[in-house]
C-alpha cells in the first residue's frame, strides 16, 4: 500500500527521535507497491523528502533486517523478512471457512464483488474480498487502503464514529472541512436505512451497497459491501443487495470474526 505525503513530513518534529526514526522508517516502506515494487535511492529520496544522508541510514538498517533488499541494478524493493510478516499477518486476518463460502455464495447469487473492510484510522482497508462472475466488475485487491471521506462502504464503517473523527476525515476529503456535514448527513440517512448507498462519490461510474458488521459489543467492527459498475446498481437491486448483505452480516456477527478485540 502506498503512503501519501512525504516521509519527513509524517512524523513531528517535536516527537522524540526514535519515533521519529521509527516512522521515517514506515513511511519510506510505505513508498514500494504493485505500481513501484522497485525503487533507486534518487526515487526513494524524491518520494519521502528526506535528506539523502537520512535516506541512506535509514534503508541500511532496513536492509540489515531483511525488510529491504537490493537487486542487481541497485534498487530497493521487499526483503525476505516481510515474506514471514506477510505470513502471520494472513494467518491472525484470515476469515473462517464458513465466512469465506458466506462471501462466494453471495458472489455467485448476485453476480457482483463481494468486499469485507475494516477502518484503519482514517482509512478502510480491504481483508477479504469475492470477486463477481462478470467482466466488468470493480477492482479492490485485499490489503488496498482507500479513504473515508465517501463511498457505501466508508458510512457503514462511520455509523458510529465520534465528531473529532469525522472532523479529520473532512479534512483529508477534496472538499476540505465543510464535508464534515456532508459526511454527516450521509451517516444519518445510513443509520436510518440501515445500510449505505454510494454512486459516483469517489469515483464516477462506481457504485456500493454496504452494511455494517457488528461485533458481540454491538460496534460496527467491518462493513460487508457489494460494488461494481452503476449501470447494474438500479433501486430494484439495491434493495435486492441490501437485504442479501443484511442477513449475511448478521451470520458473520453471530459467528465471530478474528481479529475481533
Amino acid at each position: 500500500m502506498a503512503a501519501g505525503g512525504s516521509a519527513g513530513g509524517a512524523a513531528g518534529e517535536s516527537e522524540p527521535a526514535g519515533m521519529r526514526t521509527v516512522q521515517r522508517a514506515i513511511d519510506v516502506l510505505g513508498l514500494f507497491d504493485e505500481v513501484r515494487p522497485a525503487l533507486s535511492l534518487r526515487e526513494i529520496v524524491s518520494a519521502s523528502g528526506l535528506p539523502k544522508t537520512t535516506a541512506l541510514r535509514l534503508l541500511q538498517t532496513l536492509r540489515i533486517n531483511g525488510l529491504l533488499w537490493v537487486d542487481e541494478h541497485g534498487r530497493y524493493l521487499a526483503g525476505p523478512t516481510l515474506l514471514r510478516w506477510s505470513r502471520l499477518a494472513e494467518q491472525a486476518w484470515r476469515l473462517p471457512a464458513p465466512a469465506r463460502a458466506l462471501l462466494r455464495d453471495l458472489a455467485a447469487e448476485h453476480k457482483e464483488t463481494v468486499h469485507l473492510y475494516v477502518r484503519r484510522d482514517i482509512h478502510r482497508v480491504c481483508i477479504a474480498q469475492e470477486e463477481g462472475p462478470q467482466a466488468l466488475r470493480q477492482v479492490v485487491r485485499v490489503g488496498d487502503e482507500l479513504p473515508l471521506w465517501a463511498g457505501g462502504v466508508a458510512k457503514a464503517l462511520l455509523l458510529d464514529a465520534p465528531d473529532p473523527l469525522l472532523l479529520r476525515i473532512a479534512e483529508t476529503s477534496p472538499h476540505g472541512p465543510g464535508h464534515l456535514a456532508t459526511l454527516r448527513t450521509w451517516i444519518e440517512e445510513a443509520r436510518a436505512h440501515g445500510y449505505a448507498v454510494s454512486h459516483g462519490e469517489r469515483e464516477e461510474g462506481l457504485s456500493a451497497v454496504a452494511v455494517p458488521v457488528r461485533g458481540r459489543s454491538g460496534a460496527v467492527l467491518a462493513a460487508l459491501s457489494f460494488g461494481g459498475p452503476s449501470t447494474r446498481f438500479t433501486p430494484e437491486r439495491v434493495t435486492r443487495f441490501a437485504a442479501a448483505l443484511l442477513g449475511a452480516a448478521e451470520k458473520l456477527s453471530r459467528a465471530g470474526l478474528p481479529f475481533e478485540p
